[in-house]
């Protein structure tokens, strides 16, 4: 498959992708590169950043069009993506018509594995109205040479997934709080951030304090 994307700047360089950067000073924006890249026929576009509605527009256009859109945009979760397609100035059913789905995304760090402790759950600053699963155990790193006395060492992200469905499309046409969309989600399965961030503080993946951190309102 063809896959171009338009980035500022370019990060990585992927091979079997054509990435062109964007380039301000010559006027080159992530909508002009948009329509540079949609008259080379491809199959997939990534634009780095959804920033304005110029660029909102290219992308919904593209997607109507038959081809496959990934994108980026700056909210709190997964649902706000589309109320901020909107407040953008983006028509709610053409937002309806080309949303597949959202992936909000939060980096924690892990806890070291060379010296993750067992602690108590009492001892772990839980949130004082968490119900902790009986049994459940919870760890972090006490310290040691090998994570320079951090507890912890590398990242892994914590993720919410919005998949679209007809309920979900309706409600974006009728212009509906992303609390709602939210509760539609839910219903259908979606795991927030927060709760991905307890089940991986209950696999010893990260700490409290981590999901804390990143999700905390």
């Amino acid at each position: 498959k063809k896959v171009i994307t338009t980035e500022d700047p370019v990060e990585y360089n992927l091979e079997g992708v054509n990435q062109i950067p964007v380039d301000h000073k010559v006027g080159m924006s992530f909508a002009m590169g948009l329509r540079a890249i949609l008259r080379h026929d491809p199959d997939v576009v990534m634009i780095g950043e959804i920033r304005d509605l110029e660029t909102a527009q290219a992308a919904t256009q593209a997607s109507l069009t038959g081809h496959l859109v990934l994108s980026t945009l700056h909210t709190n979760d997964a649902a706000s993506a589309a109320t901020r397609l909107i407040d953008m100035g983006v028509e709610p059913f053409l937002v309806s018509s080309t949303l597949s789905g959202v992936m909000a995304q939060r980096l924690v760090r892990v806890i070291c594995p060379t010296c993750k402790t067992e602690i108590k759950p009492s001892e772990a600053g839980l949130p004082k109205n968490m119900k902790w699963p009986k049994g459940a155990k919870v760890f972090n790193g006490s310290g040691c040479r090998a994570c320079r006395n951090s507890g912890y060492r590398g990242r892994t992200g914590l993720y919410e997934l919005l998949t679209m469905n007809e309920e979900l499309g309706e409600r974006i046409i009728e212009r509906v709080a992303a609390s709602e969309l939210v509760r539609i989600g839910r219903a259908n399965g979606m795991r927030l951030l927060s709760e991905d961030g307890w089940l991986k503080v209950r696999n010893g993946v990260t700490t409290p304090d981590e999901v804390l951190r990143v999700t905390a309102a």
